[in-house]
This record gives structure tokens, C-alpha cells and sequence, in this order.
């Protein structure tokens, strides 16, 4: 096959060869750094997606290369087998930066869900004592937590849930936001309540000052475990730690991932006490590649990143920024905007366009986004913008709002 060198050539050869499962924008990345992007044809663009902030710490960060590298030269791999050098210390990070004292790794971030939610009806029945084969979990209208089964089994995106059926049993939804409604729908066989506490795929939705605490005392009331998907709010997104951090909540169960593998590894977790996490032993769930130690080594790097609070200060500081630059846009076409940190969803008047159309006209001035919903789009660029990053930013979209052919 002869290699392909033009955009043309790559998109032509993956739309014959791979699954269609993604409609991406029609660009076609080699290489990064920091904030930024270049293609095949040498054209340079300002990621302001971050891999879904995956890349929290931006494209190819001089740290977790050599951190990375220098474990790629030592072990890579050893499976749960048998013990390895590198994982002893993640954990340990990992548990001084949540605050918990056991973490269970594993890989992607819907893995890192499924092993909550199996975690979450172990303790129900073995430590809560609700009757076998009863278990509830209560989760939220307009949830993202991944596209496993078991995961679209509790969607309510059309998309993600068509002809996946039947469907798994055990969960009740509740609108987010609704502290009365979860309050209702908790009783005896309630293990656990899953929840973003920001909703990233559904566009940035924040929940009302004071939910998160509603949720965490209707948890405690209740013998319940609040679970937190952290996936995308978590590792200094939003400006904290976690999300939670924002009206001071913990947690019975904090699941992690994205940020967790500064972009180089697919690594997640589950972070709890020993005894939620206690119901766990060996033989009852597992993963080849979970805690491997150049997964380990690299999830230790970031955790010791971000112990030094200066991720979570730039995102503060630079969504304030951002959130200033995009609300002043009101007279262009935008109707909303919700923002977190660096982290932020912006509503356009679906009169004007499309999300999908304001992306690809930024992606014409040199910005890379991603649209949701219908007139929606996300941004959160790495966390290692500057300033003038962020103005680049909000003058694309104010520019591209502008263009209407």
C-alpha cells in the first residue's frame, strides 16, 4: 500500500478501512505540543478540546515523556500476576490526592464506571445487606458515563442506546439537579447514587449551588454511596482538584480517568476506603493491563503534578478569562454560556447555525473544537494555555459566529 500523505488520502483510507463510529472534523493530526496541533500539510491549530481533557497537561508534556520514556526502557508490562515496582507508588499518590485509601486501576474510563458499579452492588449486599439480586443504583437525566452495555442500559441518548438492547437491569433516573426527586427515588435497596458533577457530553452543565451537598447528605442519611465521575471534571479541570471540591464534598467513590494518563496511556481508576473497596478479592474482578507499570508510572507523575496546585490555579485563573471573553459574545449569537475553570459549554442561537457548522468555521481559523446537542459546543484546551491562547480562542468564535456562508 502506498503510504498516504495528504489529508484526502488519510480520511479516504480510514473511511474505507475503520468503523464509522465518529464523524470527525476533516483534519488530520501528526503532531503536538502544548496547546497546539499541527496536520499532514504543516497547518497548525489551537486544540482547544483536549482530548476531552484527557490532555489536561497538554500535547506531549516534557515531564511525562521522560517520565514515560525512562519506565519504557524498565517494564512494561507484568499483568496482576505478579507485583511490580511502579504501583505501589501511584497508589499511594493517587490515595493522597483524593484522600482515600485504596484505588483499584484499571484502563479506560467506562472500565473504571462498570468496576464502581460492580463495587457499588458488592457492598450493597455484602456490607449494606440489601437481598441478592436486588441492588439499585440512581442515576441522572442527560448522563455520560461511557458506551459499554451496562452503561447505555441507563442512557437516555437515542444514539448511544439504539438497538443495543436488552438492556441490564438495576437503575432508576432521576433529572439532575433535583435534589427532592433523588431523595424520593432512594430506598432500602438504593447501594449507590452515580453522578458527574458536571455533566461534560451533555455541554458543560453545571448543577444548582448546594446539589452536590444535598446529594452527599441524602447519601450519608441513607447509607448510600455517592459515587462521583470525575473522568472529565476531575485532575484540575474545573479549576480544583475535583469538582466536588467546589462545595466541599467527598465522596464515598471517586472514579477517574482522561487526565489520569496525561494523554500518553489509557489509565483509570476507582478511588474509595477499605470498606467499600474491601469487597473486592482476588478472583472477582481483574484487568491484563490495570496498574501496568508504565500506566502506573506515568499516573504517579501526574498525581505529584498535581499535588503542586499549579494546574489547578492556571485553570482557575484562565477559565475566568475564558468565561469573561465568551458571556461578552451575547450580541453575536451566543445564548448561554456555562463554564467551570478551563472548561466550558456554549450555547448558539440555532437560528444562526449549527454547533457542528461553528466548529468547522473555526476549525477554518485555526481553532479545533467539538460540537454537542445541536447548537452546543464544548471547549477545554489544556490547561498550559495562555492568555493570549484564550483570546485566540474567543476571538475565533466570536469571528466564526460571524460567518454565515
Amino acid at each position: 500500500m502506498t503510504r498516504p500523505t495528504t489529508t484526502s488520502q488519510h480520511i479516504d483510507l480510514v473511511e474505507a478501512t475503520s468503523a464509522h463510529n465518529y464523524h470527525p472534523l476533516e483534519v488530520v493530526l501528526a503532531r503536538g505540543e502544548g496547546c497546539w496541533v499541527t496536520d499532514v500539510e504543516g497547518h497548525r491549530y489551537l486544540d482547544a478540546l483536549a482530548g476531552y481533557s484527557a490532555l489536561n497537561f497538554g500535547h506531549a508534556n516534557a515531564r511525562l515523556v521522560r517520565r514515560a520514556q525512562d519506565q519504557m526502557h524498565r517494564l512494561t508490562l507484568t499483568s496482576r500476576a505478579f507485583h511490580n515496582d511502579q504501583l505501589g507508588p501511584f497508589a499511594h499518590e493517587l490515595g493522597r490526592l483524593t484522600g482515600k485509601e485504596q484505588i483499584l486501576p484499571m484502563n479506560s474510563g467506562a472500565e473504571a464506571v462498570e468496576t464502581a458499579l460492580k463495587v457499588a452492588r458488592k457492598w450493597g449486599y455484602q456490607v449494606k445487606g440489601v437481598p441478592e439480586g436486588e441492588a439499585s443504583i440512581v442515576v441522572m437525566d442527560g448522563n455520560f458515563h461511557g458506551r459499554t452495555t451496562t452503561i447505555v442500559s441507563f442512557s437516555d441518548d437515542k444514539e448511544a442506546r439504539g438497538d443495543y438492547g436488552p438492556y441490564t437491569p438495576g437503575f432508576r433516573a432521576v433529572p439532575y439537579g433535583d435534589a427532592d426527586a433523588l431523595r424520593r427515588a432512594v430506598d432500602d435497596t438504593t447501594v449507590a447514587v452515580l453522578l458527574e458533577p458536571i455533566q461534560g457530553e451533555g455541554g458543560v452543565v453545571l448543577p444548582p449551588e448546594g446539589y452536590l451537598r444535598e446529594v452527599r447528605e441524602i447519601c450519608s442519611q441513607t447509607r448510600t454511596l455517592m459515587v462521583a465521575d470525575e473522568i472529565q471534571s476531575g485532575l484540575a479541570r474545573t479549576g480544583r482538584t475535583f469538582a466536588c471540591d467546589h462545595e466541599d464534598v467527598v465522596p464515598d467513590v471517586y472514579v477517574l480517568g482522561k487526565a489520569l494518563g496525561g494523554g500518553i496511556m489509557p489509565v483509570s481508576a476507582v478511588a474509595a476506603d477499605r470498606d467499600v473497596l474491601g469487597v473486592i478479592t482476588p478472583g472477582t474482578h481483574g484487568s491484563t493491563f490495570g496498574g501496568n507499570p508504565l500506566a502506573a508510572a506515568i499516573g504517579h507523575e501526574v498525581c505529584l503534578m498535581l499535588q503542586e496546585g499549579e494546574f489547578q490555579r492556571r485553570s482557575a485563573e484562565l477559565g475566568a478569562q475564558l468565561a469573561a471573553g465568551l458571556e461578552a459574545l451575547s450580541d453575536h449569537g451566543v445564548v448561554a454560556v456555562r463554564a467551570r475553570g478551563l472548561w466550558a459549554g456554549v450555547d448558539v442561537d440555532p437560528s444562526l447555525m449549527s454547533g457542528r457548522q461553528l466548529i468547522e468555521r473555526m476549525m477554518a481559523r485555526g481553532v479545533l473544537a467539538k460540537d454537542t446537542h445541536g447548537s452546543t459546543i464544548r471547549l477545554a484546551p489544556p490547561l498550559v494555555a495562555t492568555e493570549d491562547d484564550v483570546d485566540l480562542l474567543v476571538r475565533v468564535v466570536r469571528e466564526s459566529l460571524a460567518d454565515r456562508d
